[in-house]
């Protein structure tokens, strides 16, 4: 395997991670409308990510380094392409990152309930946006022999495009809800898992669906077993909230994100971004990635650390892992 290959598997690990752990950030920031029935209840969920949310975009910033490093030709196609909507989802973290800081500034009623609004908003759009880019990614835009974009932001508007930005908003918030349920205890926990087991069914059939297309599309033997391995997951997931088993409900629904994340890069390889204009135009691991020596400089780097990283993280996680609810937030001045 060359480097350019395992440079590509490391691209697909990172969004992995940043999927399953910003999945349920973003789920949560949606279920402050669906589920919390007022400012306390709100504060609980917002509590649940508090302490781990700044620390989930890190597997963004990561990925995107990643790309520019390893593929440049990639990250400039991709960047230039979708200028707009990653202009958009990046406008979207940093109101988003704002309001989790500034909502509890001043006791105005107002004040806080224009920054929930904005977490709900901020949280639910990128979740959007992001199956509607993956969507494209996978199944070809317009790309010239010059490997640049020559599409404009409507073409992006594709139906396939749109059935990945519905799959992404309602699997996220199902893992949203099921770790609520996780880390939440009383009233609100009962009702994540009851919106949990709404929500399953219905993801459940957008994500079948949506799998089943990019399958018939480019899908292989491979691309098949990670389909399934989605699907059984998402469905066990399912099982074991009914069953009030939130830790193996959360553990099912992240191998359903990494499964469904596998099974784009799978029927993505050898490419990385198709040109839906011309196959001899798409562009490969080969033709988009740096130089042999800037890779080995980057897997050197990476190997020492991303080991310290997931560490550090785990242990947050580990710090900050009991239950909280609304006995634990205090009344308001």
């Amino acid at each position: 395997m060359e480097l350019h290959d395992v440079w590509f598997v490391l691209i697909a690990v990172l969004w992995t991670g940043y999927f399953f752990l910003e999945g349920f950030d973003f789920g949560i920031g949606v279920l402050t409308k669906l589920l919390a029935r007022d400012r306390k209840e709100k504060r609980v969920l917002i509590n649940t990510i508090g302490p781990v949310w700044d620390g989930n975009e890190v597997w963004l910033l990561t990925a995107g380094g990643a790309t520019f490093a390893a593929f440049p030709e990639w990250y400039a196609t991709l960047f230039s392409g979708f200028y707009l909507p990653l202009l958009i989802i990046l406008f979207c973290l940093i109101v988003r990152g704002v309001a989790f800081e500034y909502r509890a500034k001043r006791p105005e009623e107002r004040w806080q309930t224009n920054w929930e609004t904005a977490i709900f908003w901020t949280s639910l759009i990128p979740a959007v946006l992001w199956g509607v880019a993956f969507g494209n990614i996978v199944r070809g835009v317009k790309i010239d022999a010059d490997m640049e974009y020559v599409g404009t932001f409507w073409d992006l508007l594709n139906p396939y495009a749109i059935l990945g930005g519905l799959v992404t908003l309602t699997l996220f918030t199902f893992h949203g809800a099921v770790f609520a349920g996780l880390k939440t205890a009383g009233d609100i926990r009962a009702r994540a898992r009851a919106l949990a087991l709404k929500l399953g069914p219905v993801t459940a059939l957008l994500a079948l669906g949506f799998l089943l297309w990019t399958q018939a599309d480019n899908g292989d033997g491979w691309s098949m077993g990670a389909l399934v391995v989605a699907v059984v997951s998402l469905l066990a997931a399912i099982g074991a909230v009914a069953k009030g088993r939130e830790g193996w409900s959360f553990a099912f629904s992240g191998v359903t994100i990494a499964a469904a994340v596998a099974m784009l890069f799978l029927t993505l390889f050898p490419n990385v971004m198709p040109s839906s204009l011309n196959d001899a135009w798409n562009l490969t691991v080969t033709n988009a990635s740096s130089s042999p020596y800037t890779l080995k400089i980057m897997t050197w780097c990476a190997g020492i650390a991303t080991p310290i990283v997931l560490l550090y993280q785990s242990w947050t996680y580990w710090v900050f892992r009991k239950r909280i609810g609304t006995q634990h937030i205090a009344d308001a001045h």
